[in-house]
């Protein structure tokens, strides 16, 4: 079943008009109490019930303008960052499994900040040159904190920029170098760049355009994804350990699953402890990692 959801399907309140209306509409109405919630999820899933979709998203809308009332500071449409937080909130209904034991409100709140953080990497000026998922989560971050420092200064101090130990603080804080913070910082306080060629010369013109790509590392699915495959190498790993003699699997592992931090050994080393040359060493590791991979291999 597609279930495939769009603003034209829902006669939603319009944020294009008078903001102050939306949002009182909006809050007007009524919440769902779990039960409601789960009812409603169930047919649209089992039966592709749309009227049932369009009460989960009507009762969520208050979330969404909640949501976008907290990235006023970037300078857009307030109107514009809620009609996309509906978008994100169209594609946590999509997705929602009532029989996770999880509240519609706790799932939709990923979808809708993904959605907004989007639109603003696309429409505001700064984020254009943030490409990497570090930086764009440095970059929200850091806007805040910084303000968060220049209202404790109250511009007493002339308050202009971060200083060292600002920006050291910070980036202990969010758990980055110093210099990443500056370089942040010079990026924000930068002019605007051109999303598009100002040529169809591309070996002289290089725009964000070619490089700009939307962040799906976070979607739940990718994440759930990323950790089964750990799991299964994990698993993989020591099965493949398992069927080694233990002299073989002693080398193997002082020779390359060593500790972050710790030194790996060497042949000779090796070969000193078992009383045996290092050529000896070298064909029992290379026999052993032969008989790993074919182990491994077998579980793909």
């Amino acid at each position: 079943m597609s279930h495939a959801l769009t603003l034209a399907q829902f006669p939603l309140p319009s944020a294009s008009g008078s903001i102050e209306a939306y949002i009182s509409g909006a809050h007007r109405v009524p919440m769902l109490t779990e039960e409601e919630e789960k009812s409603l999820a169930r047919r649209f899933r089992d039966e592709e019930d749309l009227e049932a979709a369009r009460r989960l998203i009507m009762s969520h809308l208050r979330l969404v303008i909640a949501v976008a009332r907290g990235y006023l500071g970037y300078g857009l449409p307030h109107a514009d960052l809620i009609q996309e937080g509906n978008i994100g909130l169209m594609k946590a209904v999509k997705r929602f499994d009532p029989e996770r034991g999880v509240r519609l409100v706790s799932f939709a709140l990923h979808w809708i900040k993904a959605e907004i953080h989007e639109y603003i990497l696309k429409n505001w000026r700064l984020v254009k040159v943030a490409t990497t998922k570090a930086q764009r989560k440095l970059f929200f971050n850091l806007r805040s904190m910084k303000s968060a420092i220049a209202h404790k200064a109250n511009v007493e101090s002339g308050f202009a920029g971060l200083g060292p130990e600002e920006v050291k603080s910070i980036a202990r804080q969010l758990g980055v170098k110093p210099e990443e913070v500056v370089e942040m910082e010079t990026r924000m306080g930068g002019m605007d760049i051109s999303l598009e060629p100002l040529s169809d010369d591309d070996d002289e013109h290089y725009s964000p355009i070619a490089y700009l790509a939307a962040d799906i590392s976070v979607e739940p699915s990718v994440q759930l994804e990323r950790k089964e495959r750990d799991r299964l190498h994990d698993s993989g790993l020591r099965a493949a350990l398992g069927n080694l003699d233990a002299r073989s699997r002693t080398i193997v592992q002082r020779r390359w699953l060593v500790e972050d931090g710790a030194e790996a050994a060497t042949l000779h080393e090796l070969a000193a402890e078992y009383g045996v040359s290092a050529e000896r060493i070298r064909q029992i590791e290379a026999k052993a990692m032969q008989k790993m991979k074919g182990v491994l291999a077998a579980q793909i």
